[in-house]
């Protein structure tokens, strides 16, 4: 039996279904069948979701996900979506899912942006300094969330800066 805490990388490659333990090898994998499908589910206690191609695809729910999580859920599993889409915050998101017919939490969902905002908090960054936000949207609004002051973003985008001569350009020492 595979240990609860050991971490499960489950490979899907088309037809052909792998799984193998963070200590075993691509060489040690077994295919999952009828006789270990069960202890491979029952090991495991979180299912992370990539949210765009696999949650949906575009704005269309793929086919099989509400059954899916609602089975995961009866199981006592618990579910994280995560995306690396930064143009969203997680209350996007959540609207996005209940838009889809899926009851998904801000809680349950991890993306770039929420990240990018939790690494500024808990690497102890001055609350004080502003952030210069190259990128979407849904970072402003996470640092937003998280106590931060961001600026620029997609409204930026198309800014430039001419350099003249003699020309004076401010600097605000908050912005790092």
């Amino acid at each position: 039996l595979i240990q609860k805490t050991t971490w499960l990388l489950v490979l899907a490659v088309a037809n052909d279904f792998s799984c193998f333990s963070q200590s075993q090898t691509m060489e040690d994998s077994k295919p999952l069948s009828h006789h270990n499908i069960n202890s491979l589910f029952d090991s495991v206690e979180a299912f992370l979701f990539d949210c765009d191609g696999v949650i949906w695809k575009g704005d269309k729910l793929m086919e099989g996900v509400p059954q899916t999580l609602q089975m995961l859920r009866s199981k006592g599993k618990k579910l994280v979506f995560v995306t690396n889409n930064s143009t969203k915050s997680r209350k996007a998101y959540a609207k996005k899912f209940l838009s889809l017919g899926l009851d998904v939490t801000e809680e349950e969902i991890f993306t770039s942006s929420f990240a990018a905002a939790m690494y500024l908090k808990t690497s102890g960054f001055p609350r004080e300094k502003k952030v210069y936000v190259i990128g979407e949207e849904g970072i402003l609004d996470e640092l937003e969330i998280a106590g931060f002051t961001g600026l620029g973003g997609p409204e930026d985008g198309n800014k430039r800066v001419e350099l003249k001569p003699n020309c004076l350009f401010e600097h605000d020492k908050s912005v790092m």
